[in-house]
This record gives structure tokens, sequence and C-alpha cells, in this order.
């Protein structure tokens, strides 16, 4: 089985979202790189010339357009308001970041994130109207952490800063029990959500079993998915 092909989370994910990349430096190119590559329409902003077009000739991006991100009239005319998300990556130019930012929100974007370089950059930045804000270094830094001790953890997304949905290795320790017996919620405080089957190909749209029965047998090196607290999460064998 190629574990690989069976990503649980990129069946959740929308594929007719929007986003706008404004500041195309390394971590504006790497989130372009990502969201292109994930099958998403991204334009990308910046206000240097080259930097547009290498995104360009890169192909990144769908779209890539050269103006200043200060100015809102530039913002409207590339039709910004148009977007679902932006994502403001103007992280060592504070004054620009947070002008920026103000102007997305004031054009009526629905989600805005942001790259802050300081936690004084954060709070301002959320101040001016930032749904979420993100520390690319920081979160480098802890998820190097987690995939270091936590190798069996596959993919993650954090409903917030306490609680997450992991899709995770089923452990060696859990090979031949029946979910009822591992019993995830009483020993760590986690909802099993889905397993993967043990046939599934990479062109199957459902390589899952959803709301698997209780007297199902987990498989070493298999795949389940869980929900919970980060606690229980880390408590998990590895």
């Amino acid at each position: 089985m190629n574990i690989s092909s069976l990503k649980f989370f990129k069946n959740l994910r929308a594929t007719n979202r929007q986003f706008a990349v404004i500041g195309l430096g390394r971590f504006g190119r790497a989130v372009c790189l990502t969201l292109h590559g994930m099958g998403y329409e991204v334009m990308g902003i910046d206000s240097n010339e080259s930097r547009v077009a290498q995104v360009l000739t890169d192909q990144i991006a769908a779209h890539a357009v050269q103006l200043d991100s200060t100015q809102p009239s530039a913002l409207i005319e590339a039709g910004i308001p148009d977007f679902d998300t932006v994502i403001v990556a103007i992280g060592n130019y504070v004054q620009e970041s947070i002008i920026t930012t103000l102007n997305v929100k004031e054009a009526g974007v629905p989600n805005v994130v942001a790259k802050a370089s300081s936690e004084i950059h954060g709070k301002l930045l959320v101040r001016v109207g930032a749904d979420h804000v993100v520390f690319p270094e920081h979160e480098m830094g802890c998820e190097l952490a987690r995939s270091l001790t936590r190798p069996g953890i596959l993919d993650r997304f954090e409903l917030d800063p306490d609680h997450s949905i992991v899709e995770v290795m089923v452990p060696q320790s859990f090979h031949g029990k029946t979910i009822m017996e591992v019993d995830l919620r009483n020993h760590y405080g986690l909802t099993l959500m889905a397993i993967s089957k043990e046939d599934a190909k990479e062109d199957d749209n459902d390589k899952f079993i959803i709301n698997p029965s209780p007297v199902t047998r987990l498989k070493a090196g298999s795949l389940m998915v869980v929900i919970g607290d980060n606690t229980g999460i880390d408590k998990l064998p590895v």
C-alpha cells in the first residue's frame, strides 16, 4: 500500500477556493508553490518586478501582479475583494505589512492570514483585522520538534492551540487489537474518525473507512485519523 497516496486531509479540502499571496519572498513563494501544487488558483503579488516575473517563470501561481499593496486602489483594481483568502507574506517590513493587512481587510476579504516577525508585530496585525497571524520560524521549529519525536504523525490540522486532527500510522502495539480493545477515548482522550482501507489503491476516491466499527481490528503501518487534545495525541505509542 502506498501510504503517501492515502492522505486523508487532501480529500477534505475544497478545490474551488481562490488565494492571493502578497509578498513573494521565500515564505510567500513557498505558500504559492504549495497551494498551486494542491490545485488551487493562486495569484501572487509583489512590488518587486523581478519577483513577480520569477513566479510566472517558475509557474507556481496562475497569475502574478506587480503593485504597491499599501495603496487600496491598486488592490481593488487587482480584484483582491474577490478572493476567499489573502495571505500577507510581508514579514520584514512591519509598516508595509500592517498597512497591507488593513487595506485587504477593509476591501472585504473574509479571511486574511498575515505573517508576523515578532510578538508586537503580531498584536498589531490582529488590531488592524488579521483573522490569523502566523510566526513561520516559531511554527517550523515546533513542527520540526514534533516530527523528530513523533515520526508516526503524517499530517496535522490544528483546530485551536490545544486540539488537533492528526493522520497517524497505527503503532505496532495496536496491531491485531480491535478499536474497542485499544479504547482511545479512555486511555488517551481521543476519538477515532477513520482508518485506511487495506486494499486501497492510489486512484481510489475513498481510501478511508469513516467511523469504523468498534470490532474492526487495527493493522500496524496502516493509517488512522484521530481528533482530540494535543496532550493525548503526544501520548500515543510510537
